[in-house]
């Protein structure tokens, strides 16, 4: 069965640095763009970064450019977020999605808390 497993979440102060890690199973994890988004309280889910299914570059939000880094490692099946320079305004559910054409699959997200 298919599974994203997002990890890596956490309580840090601002100006630090997470590393978000979504783990994949079930599904041919090479052949999928791979996106993390975001969720914060009273908001609507955006999009904060994607990578397609080779690697290589991504694409981000203009609120995260220059501070947050989308990866990939196809033989582990794992998709990373580096976050840094992290900011309140960055306090979210964080949650990774694995897509192909119509076909989506989605994590269960993981709590990024920026604070003092």
């Amino acid at each position: 069965q298919v599974q994203l497993v997002e990890s890596g979440g956490g309580l840090v102060q601002p100006g630090g640095s997470l590393r978000l890690s979504c783990a994949a199973s079930g599904f041919t994890f090479s052949s999928y763009a791979m996106s993390w988004y975001r969720q914060a309280p009273g908001k609507e889910r955006e999009l904060v970064a994607t990578i397609p299914n080779v690697g290589g570059s991504g694409d981000y939000a203009d609120s995260v450019k220059g501070r947050f880094t989308i990866s990939r490692d196809n033989a582990k099946n794992t998709v990373y977020l580096q976050m840094n320079s992290l900011k309140p305004e960055d306090t979210a559910v964080y949650y990774c999605k694995a897509a192909r054409g119509p076909r989506t699959y989605w994590g269960q997200g993981t709590q990024v808390t920026v604070s003092s």
